[in-house]
């Protein structure tokens, strides 16, 4: 699709440049028009409208922080445009603020607003694992296993497994053994990944969660016990970034 949609944009810089040559373009037009293939201003927001052909993913919305009316000028951008739209954390007051969504699907936890222009991908014949410590962790989760489904990727959600009851997680092992990739979530100490890592073959994707009492220090605690793990094969993302995990998750599992 990405290579397909690069050929477009370089017939299209051909007839821009045949256009100005020949006179029927004037010096703004062509440069305007070959800029719209690159990016759009929409005055508070510069889509990159090539990302898709630079890395194989459009670019995806960080909700917080937007106001409804940027979001919708952002989507209504992408999907004039053709792209598949993914929005993450948007809070359910500005969702519900948001015009022009009738084609999109809504999620109430973590919440992630989807919209495909094409068929929503083939769902890959290998799956991930997304591993949860606790019930706490379960919106970070969410998000890492909404965002891997959104590219086609299957996942198993394997939740509330942490270390004060490991039965729980060796119960699951034919499970985690059998994933391609597993994504574990875990706040408090952090420990979650380093006794997966210990069990599998497969790379680990630790994400810490800012669940946990005050020494947690919000996921430092958690961050840094991860990242001095001494399983190996374990990668750690940044504190309840359960997108960046589910995004990487998803690449490693389809090359």
């Amino acid at each position: 699709m990405a290579a397909e949609e690069g050929n477009a944009i370089e017939e299209r810089i051909q007839e821009l440049l045949n256009a100005f040559k020949a006179g029927n373009l004037d010096l703004a037009t062509s440069s305007k028009a070959m800029q719209d293939l690159f990016l759009q201003d929409l005055g508070h927001t510069v889509l990159d409208t090539h990302r898709d052909q630079r890395n194989g993913a459009p670019e995806v919305i960080f909700g917080a922080g937007k106001t409804a009316e940027q979001l919708s000028d952002i989507i209504a951008a992408m999907r004039d445009r053709g792209s598949n739209i993914l929005v993450t954390r948007l809070a359910p007051e500005t969702h519900a603020q948001l015009s022009g969504l009738t084609a999109a699907d809504h999620y109430d936890v973590q919440t992630q607003l989807w919209w495909h222009h094409a068929q929503v991908p083939t769902p890959t014949p290998s799956h991930i694992a997304v591993v949860t410590a606790g019930t706490s962790d379960l919106a970070v989760a969410e998000e890492a296993a909404l965002t891997a489904e959104f590219y086609g990727t299957s996942v198993t959600r394997i939740f509330d497994v942490g270390v004060a009851g490991l039965h729980r997680l060796l119960a699951r092992i034919d499970d985690l053994r059998s994933a391609r990739v597993l994504v574990v979530v875990a706040g408090m100490e952090g420990a979650l990944p380093s006794v997966v890592g210990g069990l599998v073959d497969k790379p680990v994707i630790a994400v810490p969660t800012s669940v946990g009492y005050g020494a947690a220090f919000e996921g430092v605690a958690a961050l840094l016990g991860m990242l001095t793990s001494c399983a190996s094969g374990v990668s750690v993302v940044n504190i309840d970034n359960g997108f960046g995990a589910g995004f990487l998750a998803n690449r490693i599992n389809r090359l």
